[in-house]
């Protein structure tokens, strides 16, 4: 009798999209909200804030998918490089990277009468593969994917930017800055909750985090805003 197997879904997979889609989302929702409540704080103009609203995301946006495509980008070019390293050392000294790899699989536990037997047939079946893996710690699941991250950046930026400005829309003149405070916090607690949720992080110390940072933010922008309002 055949034995079914049963797939496992790790949350590890995520990985490179929540952290990106998250920093985004996270971003564009503080330093748009910021902005706004600094500038409304100042001088409660609609048009103006709407304008520099407007700004802000198109900019943030921009920013964060171009930083996020080099940093990620130079991480890229490291892998590359280790492993175009790796495929040269296997090339030329075959039996000291197998040494090698069995040396780190002893070193994890395993006899090493077993853990030459393993490396020799994970070695025969891709050498390079169990040596990025286990000698250099790179994994398909979290290895750098620069568009990704880029796109994921951007578009959740952009997302959680629309929020504070759609707010400026919508509320009474003089009521700008509070407003978009108050709908930025709570933006920033379903944003922690949700991102804790899907990485499978307590809700709670997520959500408190976000939301304490948001504040901060807040806070400063708003009071130089009055200062220079008052100036």
């Amino acid at each position: 009798m055949r034995r079914r197997v049963h797939p496992e879904l790790h949350r590890a997979e995520h990985i490179g999209w929540l952290r990106a889609a998250v920093l985004g989302a996270n971003d564009g929702i503080i330093s748009t909200a910021s902005l706004i409540v600094g500038v409304a704080s100042a001088s409660p103009d609609r048009t103006q804030v709407l304008v520099a609203g407007a700004a802000a995301l198109t900019a943030g946006a921009m920013a964060m998918a171009a930083g996020e495509y080099v940093s990620v980008s130079s991480q890229s070019d490291t892998e590359a490089a280790d492993l175009e390293k790796e495929r040269r050392e296997l090339e030329h000294s075959h039996d000291h990277e197998l040494e090698e790899l069995a040396a780190i699989y002893v070193a994890r536990g395993v006899r090493p009468e077993l853990a030459a037997e393993v490396a020799r047939e994970l070695m025969s079946h891709d050498a390079l593969g169990a040596h990025a893996r286990d000698e250099l710690g790179i994994h398909a699941i979290v290895s750098a994917r620069p568009v990704q991250a880029a796109l994921a950046s951007a578009a959740s930026f952009a997302f959680g930017a629309a929020l504070p400005l759609a707010t400026v829309a919508l509320a009474p003149a003089r009521f700008i800055a509070m407003g978009v405070a108050a709908m930025s916090l709570l933006c920033l607690t379903g944003l922690g909750a949700l991102s804790a949720s899907v990485g499978g992080a307590p809700v709670g110390r997520a959500t408190t985090r976000i939301v304490v940072w948001g504040a901060i933010a807040l806070a400063v922008t708003a009071s130089v805003g009055a200062v220079f309002g008052a100036a």
